[in-house]
Order: structure tokens, then C-alpha cells, then sequence
């Protein structure tokens, strides 16, 4: 009877020691870090020394974005979240891109060099606030699981608002990418994607979850094999999610339209080896592999400013598309 109470006592700690884990995990990894509206002289700058170099730019954008004129859009997420978006308007009846920022980040801090890069293409561009970011709905960030459905939905609200001669773009960077990537590929859109789409731009976006969420965890000196499985039981118990629902790297297998892939090949969080694989499996009409040199993560356009219009520019010829 005691080495059935020993036993018992045993299973019940390690029980909930995983439990513990998996509401840490939960709280570091999907919590959406606490928001507020910056004023009018404060600027959002992600953190890291590489960053610091491109400060002044990325302000300027910034400057840019606040001051030109823009149209505010929202929308319903399937699970009743209100989602956000500002659009900037190139020209009427320009391309327009729908960007997805990255984790943990805003549509304003990311994507505000993206806009410049935009017009520098004759494109529009339609700035979208993440569930859990800037001034959309939600506290749980699900690496793109969730963020795909609110894609597909901002697709349809795109073909609804801007008319069925729209030309849509899929757009995103990092966790915004995976996000784009997933959508293109989702079984539930597949072949299906409404005609307005024209290809994705996909910017040092990671091959899975499960991947980008270990390496992360390698550099931190934590043992994946012991801890993902409990962040994937975080997932599934307090954020309400699957992480290993979808991937970029099966989407890409799954996908239809052309894809175009970013990446500095310095980057030391999402490693451009994912771009390279990503862009080996893609089964889309056409696909290209960009690759900035001496750029580190997100900064491909920043550090190549020409180089990276240049090559979509060159990209939308080789599809054939005539903006």
C-alpha cells in the first residue's frame, strides 16, 4: 500500500510540474505583451543592436505613415475578435498588398518601411494589426495557427471592399510570412483562393512552429525534447489552439500561386536556410528566392533597399503580371 501512495504522490507531482510548464510556457510564448497608444513624438523600434543602425529610418517611416492620409478598416474574426487595419492608397486602382506583421510586433512597427517599398512598386498597401497586436482584439498569439483563418478573412473583405477587379497581394514578415504562407496553402482555400490573389511575398518567414519554437529554445539553453511537448499542451489548454495544425513548409507543398521569399542571409533568429527549403518544396506557378546580403531578421529591405525592389520588380515579369 505505501508503493501505491509513493507512486500516486510521484505521477501527481510530475502532473502537475507539466501542468506548471505548460502555463509558463503559455504565458511566455502566446500571451500578447501589454499595448498602449504611443504619442505623437514616440516611436515603436524592435530591440537589438541591429536594429539601432536603421533607428532614423525607421522613424522617418514611421513620420511617413502617420502623416499620410489613410483609411481605417475592420473586421470580425471567425471566433468574434475585432480585427484592425489601415489603408494608404498608392494610387486608385492600384495593387494592393495585405501585410502581416511579426511576432510580438505591430502592423506600425514592422511594416512602416513597407509602405515606402510599396509605392516604390506602384502598390497600395493595407496594414493589418494581428489578433493580439496594435489595435486589433485578442491576447493569444498562435505562430500564424489562428492568424491564417484572420488572412482568409481579410482576403474576403478585401474582394468585398476594393471589387472584384481588385489585385490582391499576400504580404508578410517573420511570424507574418508563416502566416501568408499558411493561408495560401490552407486546405480550406487551396485551389479556391479567390482569383484576386496574386502571389505572396513571404520575408524571413519560419518552415514551422515546432521549428522556429525549438530553435528559439536551443539558443536559450532549454532542452526542446523535454519542453515542446508542453508548450503544445499550453496551446491546446489555455491558449485554445493546435501548433502543430499547419505549417509553412506543408503549405508550400500545398500551394498554387506564385511565391517570392525574402531573406538576409544573417539572420541569426529565423536562419535563411528556412527560406531556402521553403522555396525548395513550394509548388506554386512560379517561385523565386531573394537574398540580401549582410542583412540580419526583418531587415532584408532595409539593408537592400534597391536590390530588394528590383528583384520583385523583376519577379511580378517573370509571372507575367502587368503592374
Amino acid at each position: 500500500m505505501p508503493f501505491l501512495w509513493i507512486t500516486l504522490g510521484i505521477l501527481g507531482f510530475l502532473a502537475l510540474a507539466v501542468l506548471v510548464t505548460a502555463y509558463v510556457c503559455h504565458r511566455m510564448m502566446y500571451r500578447a505583451p501589454a499595448r498602449r497608444i504611443l504619442g505623437e513624438d514616440e516611436y515603436e523600434i524592435p530591440e537589438g543592436e541591429i536594429y539601432e543602425v536603421f533607428r532614423e529610418d525607421m522613424i522617418g517611416w514611421t513620420k511617413m505613415i502617420r502623416a499620410y492620409p489613410y483609411k481605417e478598416y475592420a473586421i470580425q474574426s471567425f471566433d468574434g475578435l475585432t480585427l484592425r487595419a489601415k489603408f494608404f492608397e498608392c494610387k486608385p486602382g492600384a495593387p494592393i498588398e495585405l501585410m502581416f506583421h511579426g511576432y510580438k510586433g505591430t502592423a506600425e512597427r514592422d511594416l512602416n518601411g513597407g509602405v515606402e517599398r510599396c509605392f516604390q512598386l506602384g502598390h497600395s498597401a493595407l496594414l493589418i494589426d494581428h489578433r493580439g497586436a496594435g489595435y486589433s482584439d485578442g491576447d493569444v498569439i498562435t505562430f500564424g495557427i489562428l492568424e491564417k483563418r484572420d488572412c482568409l478573412s481579410w482576403i474576403d473583405f478585401a474582394v468585398k471592399e476594393f471589387g472584384e477587379d481588385a489585385r490582391l497581394i499576400l504580404t508578410g514578415i517573420s511570424m507574418g510570412a508563416a502566416t501568408v504562407m499558411m493561408a495560401a496553402g490552407s486546405p480550406a482555400a487551396g485551389e479556391d483562393l479567390p482569383p484576386q490573389i496574386q502571389y505572396v511575398l513571404a520575408d524571413c518567414g519560419y518552415t514551422s512552429p515546432r521549428e522556429i519554437i525549438s530553435k528559439v529554445m536551443r539558443d536559450m539553453k532549454l532542452p526542446p525534447a523535454l519542453l515542446y511537448p508542453c508548450a503544445t499542451l499550453g496551446a491546446r489548454l489555455f491558449g485554445h489552439f493546435n501548433l502543430n495544425e499547419d505549417s509553412p513548409m506543408e503549405a508550400m507543398k500545398r500551394c498554387k500561386i506564385p511565391v517570392v521569399f525574402a531573406h538576409g542571409d544573417t539572420d541569426d533568429f529565423v536562419p535563411y536556410d528556412m527560406s531556402v527549403r521553403l522555396c525548395e518544396v513550394c509548388t506554386g506557378r512560379h517561385k523565386k528566392l531573394v537574398t540580401i546580403k549582410n542583412a540580419g531578421h526583418g531587415l532584408a529591405f532595409p539593408v537592400g533597399r534597391d536590390e530588394y525592389v528590383n528583384a520583385l520588380a523583376e519577379f511580378k515579369r517573370e509571372c507575367g503580371f502587368d503592374f
